[in-house]
């Protein structure tokens, strides 16, 4: 009987410890239930258009930007900055791209190397300015969105077209279909899906013994396979909708998914892998104790808008193949997409809080807001209001449960 109580108490400590985790990152799970419970009002309200499989992938092919941007001022935030600029280094960046293919006559390749050379010189430009003469980086971007946007109206009378058919593919377009179809399904998709799936699973395990070896508190096991079991129906849910996606000679996964899930996949890694991901929420959590513990904090705020130029001229390419063309408009409120999926994801509004998967879900948040309310036909002007009361009530949230510590 004693040793019968003394499990039951094990295993009621181990749920706890379970409880307790949860709530510490109740705003996580709050995000991806309240993405859960949108999606399914506006699968309601469209009449079950918003999880057609193309228009998911349209979903995917109108916001990569977002989620490019997003993936760039999270960093940004965490340190205690903001980049107001983004917006307008898309469009004068995709300006410069658009003049050199169709003007210039370049190669789209070296045309895409010169716009991100522009990008990264951009983001050394006002690195400088922040990390070495100490302007705040609100002033600094908001003088370079100023600029940049001048530059792209002096540059782009009305419109360049952009006429390039290996350009345009790299937002229309899909992999190729190496294993050819298995019935209605693009099997590299399939096969692509099944895979994610099991390495999701092998890293939720492989997590879990590192931890026990180094004897940190692990969750309970049923937890894990809750976790594995949640994910792995999201995985096969969209590998589902994308095998489906496009027509009968091409479709399944967008070539433009793939660059938005490397720049995800690598951006995380330095986040919480590196050095300079270290110092990063090092200096966001707290400045002066960075700067006495021998961090160099000016080198940490230069390479911060130098990453952020880099994927400015990214999501540059990105709407530019897209739309094929380029305008003085194209960019116009980009950057409050970016900083809202950031604290709709949860970063925090006072740095050194802030996820690369946080601001992806925060990006699909504010991307499927768009979508469905698109759908629906309403008003560009009310989808603008609905997102600014989204922003306010995430940050409200984030306020709130501060105070409430």
């Amino acid at each position: 009987m004693t040793s019968q109580n003394n499990k039951t108490s094990e295993n009621t400590a181990e749920y706890k410890t379970f409880f307790n985790s949860f709530l510490s990152g109740s705003r996580q799970y709050g995000i991806v239930g309240a993405l859960i419970v949108i999606i399914a009002i506006f699968q309601f309200l469209t009449e079950g258009l918003l999880l057609q499989p193309n228009t998911v992938v349209q979903l995917i092919q109108q916001n990569a930007y977002v989620i490019i941007l997003a993936v760039g001022m999270v960093m940004v935030i965490i340190a205690t900055h903001i980049d107001l600029s983004v917006g307008s280094l898309v469009g004068f960046i995709g300006g410069c791209i658009a003049l050199l293919m169709q003007d210039m006559h370049l190669n789209w390749l070296l045309a895409i190397v010169v716009g991100i050379l522009i990008g990264l010189i951009i983001g050394v430009w006002q690195g400088f300015w922040v990390a070495y003469v100490g302007i705040p980086g609100f002033i600094t971007t908001l003088a370079g969105m100023l600029i940049f946007r001048g530059l792209a109206t002096t540059m782009i009378n009305a419109s360049i077209p952009v006429n390039n058919a290996s350009f345009n593919a790299i937002a229309a377009n899909y992999l190729p279909n190496i294993f050819g179809f298995w019935g209605q399904f693009d099997a590299l998709t399939v096969i692509m899906g099944i895979l994610l799936t099991v390495l999701f699973a092998y890293h939720q395990f492989r997590n879990r013994k590192k931890a026990f070896n180094v004897g940190l508190d692990v969750e309970p096991l049923s937890a894990t396979y809750m976790k594995i079991a949640a994910s792995s129906i999201i995985i096969l849910a969209l590998t589902y909708l994308f095998a489906l996606s496009g027509n009968n000679t091409q479709g399944g996964i967008p070539i433009m998914l793939v660059i938005v899930g490397i720049l995800v996949a690598v951006y995380h890694f330095i986040l919480t892998k590196t050095v300079f991901g270290r110092h990063v929420y090092a200096v966001g959590g707290n400045r002066r104790a960075a700067m006495l513990s021998g961090i160099n904090t000016k080198k940490v705020d230069f390479l911060l808008y130098v990453h952020m130029g880099f994927l400015s001229a990214v999501a540059a390419i990105a709407i530019l193949s897209r739309l094929s063309s380029a305008s003085a408009a194209t960019g116009n409120s980009f950057e409050m997409d970016a900083i809202a999926s950031c604290f709709v994801g949860g970063t925090a509004v006072t740095g050194g809080v802030g996820t690369i998967p946080g601001v992806v879900i925060g990006a699909a948040v504010i991307g499927v807001i768009n979508q469905g309310l698109s759908i629906m036909g309403v008003d560009s002007a009310l989808i603008q209001t609905i997102k600014g009361l989204v922003l306010l009530l995430a940050v409200a949230v984030d306020i709130y449960s501060k105070k409430s510590k």
